[in-house]
């Protein structure tokens, strides 16, 4: 690794809706948001090289609401690659076509890597059509094992939408990847070195945890802030947004997080039992999509 530090940014949840829809489940101006960001962004010093976006790009998945992120993301000039990642709010047969221009093969996972300036970058899709929480199908930690291998030598960023677990609490697999598939991940990265962190979104609050000696990473992102008083009650949005700016050197990562201006005004709050209300809703969509499917 280059003793020169090298920076790169971490935005989450952008949660950009479709333009010509009223959604009563988008609680702030997205938009607005993602534009002060980037133009944020631009006047990094050094500029950073990459940014990875790590799921929930869009608040419902449809064509339109990635065709509008697509939009702002071209005006906005960025002259550095930017990596996406999906969530549970993204839906496949919307990004694909949309953002890759891709219309086979829009069911499967979106997993993929790229090397900058000598990062591996490893984008691994934790979402599952209808599940809130994260999960791997069949093949990805495959995948990922193959992934890591092919540039064993290099510094790696993981980025998914979903954290691993970080407690074996069914009633919390929601909030994270799965507990059996936190177990898998942590069998395959056990023993390499070389994994400088794994950056997340969903839960919508700035937290830094280690995880079995891994630094993870989650942003607040851009759609609203969780208020971490209120986690024993349930979940109060309020107002508030950041993104992260990475700096890695020789010693590791280093996580900067960059808050954007906020009142922390209440914009929604959940408790756990309508969370559990929430789930039962995404399960019974899963179930009534399969019957349509098998038809």
């Amino acid at each position: 690794m280059s003793a020169t530090p090298l920076t790169f940014v971490h935005i989450t949840d952008l949660h950009i809706g479709h333009p010509n829809v009223q959604d009563d489940h988008l609680y702030s101006d997205t938009e607005a948001t993602l534009r002060a960001i980037l133009s944020d962004i631009k006047s990094l010093q050094p500029a950073p090289r990459f940014i990875v976006a790590s799921g929930d790009l869009t608040n419902h998945g449809e064509p339109e609401a990635y065709q509008r992120l697509k939009t702002i993301m071209d005006e906005a000039g960025l002259e550095m690659p930017v990596l996406y990642t999906l969530g549970n709010h993204d839906k496949r047969e919307g990004f694909y076509p949309v953002m890759l221009g891709r219309t086979e093969e829009t069911d499967a996972p979106y997993d993929h890597a790229a090397v900058i300036d000598g990062i591996h970058v490893v984008m691994i899709d934790s979402s599952k059509p209808f599940k809130i929480g994260g999960h791997f199908e069949e093949g990805q930690i495959d995948w990922l094992a193959a992934e890591l291998d092919r540039h064993p030598d290099l510094p790696k960023l993981i980025v998914m939408h979903h954290a691993p677990a970080l407690d074996e609490d069914v009633a919390l697999e929601w909030e994270a990847l799965s507990i059996a598939d936190t177990q898998a991940l942590r069998d395959l990265l056990k023993g390499r070195e070389n994994i400088l962190g794994i950056l997340s979104g969903h839960i919508h609050y700035d937290r830094v945890s280690n995880w079995y000696g891994i630094p993870v990473v989650v942003g607040i992102g851009q759609h609203a802030a969780t208020d971490v008083r209120y986690l024993h009650e349930g979940l109060r949005m309020v107002s508030g947004a950041s993104f992260a700016i990475g700096t890695v050197r020789p010693s590791g990562l280093t996580i900067s997080f960059v808050p954007q201006p906020a009142e922390r005004r209440e914009l929604k709050v959940h408790t756990f039992a309508g969370m559990a209300e929430v789930i039962r809703f995404y399960e019974t969509q899963a179930q009534e999509a399969a019957l349509v499917a098998a038809e």
